[in-house]
């Protein structure tokens, strides 16, 4: 009994030492197997940092060569910059706009695709990527910088319309233009002299019907008001380079102020689907010296257009409150 027992103790102490040996090779090699797992997931990591880096560099230097286009500058609108004193003001506020939105959705979706990169489910894993949930400051976030750019952009687009909806109590020019299917009406208030137009001559030919089109002449640097009516329905007078139109209803005046401050011919037309022929409801203006401006009023009143044309032309004579002369 005496000898076996030491025995019988070596033996046991000699099988829990290779037992331990085994433990030990064991957890090295799971150890081996989880850094090996750590370095493929950084070098996975690495990569895709490496590809968001490369899709940004391409997308700012795209953005960087095309930033000295004039197209661009301006927000693909028209060349109508110093066309007249509202002209720069919508221009700033149209591509201000625009900047802003692309600056918030290029971060938006940087975030979305960072989070998919990161957060995403990798090969051999069984389990839900970590979620997130009730986090308090990204939802004020997410709450306050929509409706900061809300605000903001309301304030600014309030304080330009304002400005650009101001009276002038005292124009130098006032004339009063009159929609009609498919033409345009011109009563020069202050010459007491009149333009009566017809609506575009389609030949088929190739040929520059500019010259037949009815034209509104306007002094350059002369403060203008525009009254806007209709004699039959709605159309809206809309001049492209001005970036500004206004719709005219019968019954009823709309008025418009501003000083054009760029000589020229711009092109016009009806905005408001006004019935068979409204894509041949075409006119143009004419920004011109006082000069010129003074030698079409003789010129008009030499061809007996002078006075006003009435509303007796107006297809309703029957309008609510039993005046047919009301106009606003």
């Amino acid at each position: 009994m005496t000898t076996q027992t030491p025995l019988v103790a070596a033996h046991v102490e000699i099988l829990l030492a290779k037992r331990a040996k085994n433990t030990a090779i064991l957890s090295l090699g799971r150890g081996r197997l989880r850094l090996n797992s750590a370095v493929k997931k950084d070098v996975s990591l690495s990569k895709n940092r490496r590809g968001l880096a490369l899709v940004a560099t391409s997308l700012a230097s795209v953005l960087l060569l095309t930033g000295c286009s004039p197209e661009l500058e301006r927000g693909f609108l028209p060349d109508a910059s110093g066309v007249t004193n509202h002209t720069d003001r919508i221009i700033g506020l149209w591509t201000t706009s625009w900047i802003v939105l692309l600056a918030v959705g290029a971060l938006s979706w940087g975030l979305m695709a960072w989070a998919l990169i990161v957060y995403r489910r990798r090969k051999g894993e069984t389990t839900l990527p970590v979620q997130l949930r009730y986090n308090m400051p990204i939802e004020t976030l997410f709450t306050v910088v929509p409706l900061i750019l809300v605000l903001g952009f309301f304030a600014f687009t309030a304080r330009d319309m304002q400005a650009i909806e101001a009276k002038n109590p005292n124009p130098d020019v006032t004339i009063e233009v009159i929609g009609k299917q498919w033409s345009w009406d011109f009563n020069y208030v202050n010459e007491q002299v009149y333009y009566s137009g017809i609506q575009a001559q389609f030949t088929g030919a190739e040929e520059n019907i500019s010259e037949t089109l009815p034209t509104l002449y306007l002094p350059v640097n002369k403060t203008v008001r525009i009254d806007l009516s209709s004699r039959d329905v709605i159309h809206s007078f809309w001049v492209i380079d001005f970036l500004y139109k206004k719709d005219m209803f019968p019954g009823f005046t709309n008025h418009m102020y501003f000083t054009p401050t760029k000589e020229g011919t711009y092109a016009g037309k009806c905005a408001e689907l006004c019935g068979e022929y409204h894509s041949m409801m075409l006119f143009q203006v004419k920004v011109v010296s006082e000069q010129e401006y003074a030698a079409h009023m003789a010129e008009l009143a030499a061809k007996g257009n002078v006075g006003q044309l009435s509303n007796e032309y107006d297809r309703n004579q029957n309008l609510p409150g039993g005046d047919p002369e009301v106009r606003g």
